[in-house]
């Protein structure tokens, strides 16, 4: 039970930033599009600016050719203009782990999901929502350490689970 469960929680990758994705490994898995969640991953929590470094990193991605989606538990009030800004299809409210975002992602990008990646910065709303639906995950270190309240008590529980998944690797 316990490793199942650490299964769940455990990214096929882990990266400090969105910008140290190696599109080609992607590629050879056959992964044809990303799903990424929004705050703390593509933007800092609370700002919707669209920096040069990120128009220009999705840009390269489109051009690979690439499908892009972002899945996020905000609001369209709150993030519908940078998805606009972006030129990326969005989901809002996501309710993430829950899979029924994740699906409807595959299906504006029309993949499937092992065609399919999903990069974010939570291991229990990125991660385990993709690894519940056999996406390949990346996790990502948080650009801030703004974020809302529940999101900074929730990031204690996961450094525990990181250390975990850690020794369980030097384990094997």
């Amino acid at each position: 039970m316990r490793s199942t469960f650490l299964k769940l929680l455990s990214p096929n990758k882990h990266l400090n930033s969105i910008y140290e994705l190696d599109t080609e490994e992607l590629r050879s898995r056959g992964i044809r599009g990303i799903i990424a969640d929004m705050d703390n991953t593509l933007v800092p929590w609370n700002d919707r600016t669209v920096y040069p470094q990120l128009a220009s990193w999705l840009a390269h991605l489109k051009e690979e050719g690439f499908r892009l989606c972002i899945v996020s538990n905000n609001s369209r009030e709150r993030g519908g203009q940078l998805a606009c800004d972006l030129g990326i299809p969005a989901i809002w409210y996501a309710v993430k782990p829950r899979r029924r975002a994740f699906r409807q992602a595959l299906q504006i990008m029309n993949l499937t999901p092992q065609e399919a990646a999903v990069i974010g910065d939570q291991i229990f709303t990125d991660v385990l929502g993709g690894n519940r639906l056999g996406l390949y995950t990346i996790l990502v270190t948080p650009i801030s350490d703004k974020e809302f309240i529940w999101t900074r008590l929730i990031r204690k529980l996961e450094r525990m689970v990181l250390r975990c998944l850690e020794r369980s690797r030097q384990h094997q």
